[in-house]
């Protein structure tokens, strides 16, 4: 069967979870469109995104890539753009904690996604999701694992769309940070709607 790869990151920074992944999982194994859903965790160590997601891409051969990730905002994030550039505020799970680095040496400075983003930004709103489209996934795990995405597909002539969504922390995470938070049920609609409308759009 067809299938829709979708990655979230394991938990860093200390925290115990990360809601990236956590709202990914109730979708693995779901069909949408004639595509099954599979979901695949992302090591958060600098070395081990591109080879995890790589490794993920060829064992799954699938038809769109849709990557995952957290962010401190209150709303879905549909990311536009991934730049090659490694700046991280703080150091990955593996210690590394790169300054000014590309991520792919000779590179493209940058990469446009290709997933339908004004229909599944409309589709969200529809569910009554706080969501935007966003002109800049950062310089850290994020923007890194967007940047391997596009990259890889471009290099291998995959011909498939891929992209990178943000969510927001849970509310258990924002608490003490008092920072904004979104709930783990909202957040799984907000991809399941993303996942439908890519399914559709095929």
């Amino acid at each position: 069967m067809k299938t829709i790869l979708l990655t979230g990151f394991e938990p860093f920074g200390g925290s115990h979870i990360n809601p990236s992944i956590e709202a990914c999982k109730p979708l693995h194994g779901k069909e949408y469109n004639g595509f099954k859903v599979k979901v695949v965790e992302i090591p958060m160590k600098f070395h081990e995104v591109r080879t995890s997601l790589v490794k993920a891409i060829e064992e799954t051969k699938p038809s769109a890539v849709i990557s995952t990730g957290q962010a401190g905002s209150s709303m879905i994030r549909l990311e536009r753009v991934a730049i090659n550039m490694a700046d991280a505020r703080i150091a990955y799970n593996c210690g590394k904690q790169p300054v000014d680095e590309s991520i792919v040496e000779d590179g493209p400075v940058a990469y446009f996604s290709t997933l339908p983003l004004r229909k599944i930004l409309a589709a969200i709103e529809e569910e009554k999701v706080p969501v935007s489209i966003s002109n800049s996934a950062g310089t850290f795990g994020c923007n890194h694992i967007f940047y391997d995405l596009m990259h890889h597909i471009e290099e291998k002539e995959l011909g498939i769309p891929g992209g990178f969504i943000h969510v927001p922390s849970l509310p258990e995470q924002a608490m003490k940070k008092q920072g904004p938070s979104m709930s783990l049920d909202l957040i799984t609609k907000a991809l399941e709607t993303a996942v439908k409308v890519t399914a559709e759009d095929l």
